[in-house]
């Protein structure tokens, strides 16, 4: 029946001399339903219009959050209002001792880089100078990671850099079942003080990589052989056993303990986090009182040291 009704729509199209849309994916990507590839490296959803509530669009206050990961190990949606006060003053550090779920990994002769995966930010570095959080870091092709999202992260990043404006972004990794490898991403972004004339976006960036055959339930991947090169070496993992830092000491709210305070980023840091090492000498700021009073001063926590 469908398939009638499709080829009478055709026929009329074709007698008034107009042409049918093409047709498109689902508009409502759910945090476990993946839109079907269309052959690019994302697609717009829902007319381009970001699903922020009214509230959401008022806050002018700056924020981080990210999801706990799930039975599986596996991140969950990232959210923040970004602006100049997220944004990085310390140096990038080596993302290596995280390893998101899905984590195969293979070098393709054919890929720029090598490798088939990245460590990939959910929300990227330029946005909120996020380094090893593991809450914040899933599997991700080059492809999706460079020809995906990373033109949106810049543009926000420019915009807010330039304006000085607050930008609500918003990041959805999308796992089907219980697969280990995200199938793409869900990225919302709506610029605050100028009604989302700056920046508006509603997309699904595929995670996928061209030439390249993925098996999402556990991150495996080989060659689909249309085309040509082989693969030049291979490392192995899919478990996300180790996280970013592991700190023995428990700190409470209201616990007496030394802190290094970075007033740019409005961020507290343990001692010892490796976060710190990377810190300018400038921005460093010691501390000793407790986390409540801290976050009462308008500081967040380092997600990396659990401080």
């Amino acid at each position: 029946m469908k398939k009638f009704l499709s080829l009478i729509m055709i026929c009329i199209c074709a007698v008034f001399g107009g042409c049918l849309p093409a047709e498109s994916p689902k508009e409502k990507v759910d945090s476990d339903k993946a839109v079907e590839y269309s052959g690019k490296a994302y697609i717009e959803l829902n007319n381009n219009i970001p699903s922020f509530t009214d509230k959401e669009k008022k806050t002018k206050k700056s924020f981080e959050k990210y999801s706990m990961l799930d039975r599986l190990g596996r991140c969950g949606v990232a959210f923040a209002n970004v602006s100049t006060d997220t944004m990085p003053d310390e140096e990038r550090t080596s993302l290596s001792s995280v390893r998101p779920t899905g984590w195969i990994q293979n070098k393709y002769s054919f890929i720029s880089s090598g490798y088939i995966y990245n460590c990939c930010h959910l929300i990227g570095y330029q946005l909120t100078g996020e380094n090893a959080n593991e809450r914040n870091l899933i599997t991700g092709t080059r492809y999706m990671n460079v020809s995906g999202m990373l033109p949106f992260e810049n543009r926000v990043a420019k915009y807010v850099t330039s304006t000085k404006n607050h930008v609500l972004y918003r990041v959805t990794p999308v796992f089907e079942g219980d697969n280990l490898l995200a199938s793409g991403v869900k990225m919302e972004a709506w610029s605050i003080e100028d009604r989302g004339k700056g920046v508006c976006f509603n997309v699904y960036c595929y995670n996928v990589q061209p030439g390249i055959k993925i098996t999402y339930s556990n991150g495996n991947n080989c060659s689909d052989g249309t085309i040509k090169g082989k693969i030049t070496g291979s490392k192995k993992s899919s478990t996300n056993k180790s996280k970013a830092y592991t700190y023995k000491k428990k700190y409470t709210a209201k616990t007496n303990a030394k802190y290094i305070l970075n007033p740019n980023s409005k961020k507290f840091h343990l001692p010892n986090c490796g976060a710190v090492k990377n810190m300018r000498e400038k921005n460093k700021k010691e501390y000793n009182g407790n986390r409540a009073d801290l976050i009462k001063q308008g500081y967040k926590a380092c997600s990396l040291c659990n401080s």
